[in-house]
């Protein structure tokens, strides 16, 4: 396996304005410098980066100048983290276009995977025909993640419709679509991240690590949260996965580099005991 980190601690996540009017242009974006985050990942030794869509797109009129920024930090572009509403016949379309647009832009900066959240709340209530329409427009993201050289992968997410491990199961008999696991969403509700993993060992195409403080809520860096890491690690392993684990860390206050530094130094610990036959522990 080879890990990987988030751009989206450089700045946080944000929205693209014109999408409150134009669903076609609701990116995902972090709100940072990608120059300042791309040098920082590869500086404290990750091999990858995951970007969102919208920070993809603002190098398709200059892709040379991303190629530049990745081979001069020695990282690849692992993935590409998108989304959508996905329950709404009217605007699914459009968002099915962003996502063939995102997927364009990962095939040509040379990623593997693509991220998929989404799944929205109705102001009035979810119905259970959401699920299968969110089940609907995943398999074509996945088709159309398939026809770009990419592998697409479902992350639940808090705010969705698909948060609690009763959700999950829900949506997952329902999508031939991948899934990617993100152990604090996942525990914030109110899953065991470690035991969804070995439920769906089989479905795992990605992997999104990070920690999680529940009173009061925070994201943190590996190993400063209640999150069972270890656990977690060795239900990876046990899955068979040998992809990339991507550390992901939002709504941080700190300096970002010095985050990524100490997961990554945590992360490597893990997974030396893991491959250790004299302990086969995971501290």
């Amino acid at each position: 396996m080879q890990l990987g980190y988030s751009t989206i601690t450089w700045g946080g996540v944000v929205g693209n304005p014109t999408g409150v009017t134009s669903v076609k242009d609701l990116y995902y974006r972090a709100n940072g410098s990608m120059e300042r985050a791309i040098a920082d990942i590869g500086s404290v030794g990750y091999a990858g980066v995951e970007m969102f869509d919208g920070n993809l797109v603002d190098f398709a009129d200059r892709p040379d100048d991303l190629r530049r920024l990745l081979e001069d930090a020695g990282v690849q572009l692992a993935a590409v983290y998108t989304g959508g509403n996905f329950i709404y016949d009217e605007i699914l379309p459009d968002e099915l276009s962003r996502v063939t647009h995102a997927a364009q832009l990962a095939q040509t900066f040379g990623a593997t995977s693509l991220a998929v959240g989404g799944g929205a709340r109705r102001a009035s209530g979810t119905t259970d025909a959401d699920y299968d329409r969110l089940a609907a427009a995943l398999d074509q993201v996945d088709a159309i993640a398939a026809d770009h050289g990419l592998t697409a992968c479902y992350h639940p997410h808090l705010t969705t419709i698909v948060e609690s491990p009763d959700e999950l199961d829900r949506l997952m008999p329902a999508t031939r679509i991948g899934f990617c696991p993100d152990t604090a969403h996942l525990a914030a509700g109110g899953g065991d991240p470690a035991e969804l993993i070995r439920r769906y060992a089989d479905r795992v195409r990605h992997v999104h690590l990070k920690d999680l403080r529940t009173d009061p809520f925070a994201f943190l860096p590996l190993g400063e949260g209640s999150v069972d890491l270890p656990g977690v690690v060795r239900a990876v392993l046990d899955s068979g996965y040998d992809g990339w684990l991507l550390v992901e860390l939002d709504d941080y206050d700190g300096d970002p580099r010095d985050a990524a530094a100490a997961s990554k130094t945590y992360l490597d610990a893990l997974l030396a005991d893991a491959g250790n036959p004299t302990t086969g522990v995971l501290r």
